[in-house]
């Protein structure tokens, strides 16, 4: 199920808020790549894009875009003080080295053991995988962003993950329209509410088990 702008831009300033002073950050296409639209006032983040560009921006205005200026999924993006340009070799290396701090992906669907599947759809054509597979396990927090439920109504938040996986056990923090989730070592913790959802509907719309606290924080 699709989702509108104004849905997508609050997941996108929840993610935002994760963000801390001083951190690596890679964004994946679609919801994510809203992030650097977002960033905390006093935060200082160095965004960093497979090809090659680290202390990426927020997208251009209208009219401003730079034809030879774009991100990892040919978007336009625009660049911040102290930006500077690599191959993708380079920007490759700082991922698998771990300096990656956070990467925000989207996903097709996650496990409640945190597995993950944003690669493929099988007998679906795909450009190629790109950078998940190697930032869903190098990178030191992987957050997921994406719909609660697919277009057919079906959860996306799984016990298991059906689809071909990117990589086992490592998201730890899931957001999407209904809900925030954390992975844990208990399980899959219900740890925020996107008004105006509720406790049982965000339970109905999830196959995983949620461990349910005392106090959960709503967001208006």
């Amino acid at each position: 199920m699709g989702m509108g702008k104004e849905t997508r831009v609050r997941i996108a300033k929840r993610a935002a808020g994760e963000l801390k002073d001083g951190m690596a950050v890679n964004l994946g296409i679609g919801i994510p790549t809203q992030v650097a639209d977002y960033v905390p006032e006093g935060i200082d983040v160095v965004f960093h894009a497979e090809n090659g560009i680290l202390r990426a921006g927020g997208a251009p205005l209208p009219g401003e875009e730079d034809a030879f200026l774009c991100n990892a999924g040919g978007y336009p993006v625009t660049i911040t003080d102290g930006a500077s340009y690599c191959d993708s070799s380079i920007a490759f290396a700082m991922i698998r080295r771990g300096c990656i701090d956070i990467t925000i992906l989207g996903a097709l669907e996650v496990s409640e053991q945190g597995d993950l599947a944003n690669w493929i759809v099988p007998g679906k054509r795909v450009a190629g995988i790109g950078g998940a597979m190697e930032l869903a396990q190098k990178a030191k927090k992987v957050i997921v962003l994406m719909n609660h439920v697919n277009r057919q109504g079906e959860s996306k938040v799984k016990k298991q993950c059906d689809l071909p996986l990117t990589a086992r056990a490592c998201v730890k923090m899931i957001i999407t329209e209904m809900a925030v989730m954390e992975v844990t070592d208990q399980g899959l913790l219900l740890k925020e509410i996107m008004l105006p959802y509720t406790i049982e509907a965000v339970v109905s719309h999830t196959e995983a088990a949620l461990i349910i606290p005392e106090n959960i924080a709503y967001i208006p």
